[in-house]
């Protein structure tokens, strides 16, 4: 059994994290969704699934049924990367709002594959800046 000790790096609604992710799921989440699928090395057209379904209806908020994509690779991004989480969780998450879910999901996999998880920056050491000039090799 694996244990699951990593977070997602974002949250749920962390669309300021990455506002591209963000802009690309809310003026296209189809594509967006079979990008996803594209990047978990599976079939671009797995979205298919949901937008073909009764689950289109959670795109609506309408969260009658799970969408079966949706739900499913947000549990393979999860037990590939060990993120906590459960299958309840997963499928709340993935019909009540199924947009967040793929933004989520792009942002994840960008920060995974690509490492365009912005770093925060060390703190350095503060550097004593002397008013004076060196006067060692100067000739008066």
């Amino acid at each position: 059994s694996t244990t699951m000790t990593a977070n997602w790096n974002t949250d749920l609604f962390g669309c300021c994290d990455d506002i591209k992710s963000c802009c690309y799921g809310f003026w296209c989440c189809p594509c967006l969704a079979c990008t996803v699928a594209g990047m978990f090395e599976e079939n671009r057209c797995l979205p298919l699934c949901d937008i073909c379904s009764p689950a289109v209806l959670s795109a609506f908020g309408i969260p009658l049924f799970v969408p079966p994509a949706a739900l499913g690779l947000r549990v393979g991004v999860r037990h590939k990367y060990g993120i906590q989480g459960s299958i309840c969780k997963d499928i709340a998450t993935s019909c009540v709002c199924v947009w967040c879910t793929w933004c989520q999901l792009h942002r994840e996999l960008k920060i995974r594959k690509h490492g365009t998880h912005p770093v925060p920056v060390a703190q350095l050491p503060a550097v004593m800046v002397s008013a004076q000039p060196p006067t060692a090799g100067f000739v008066a």
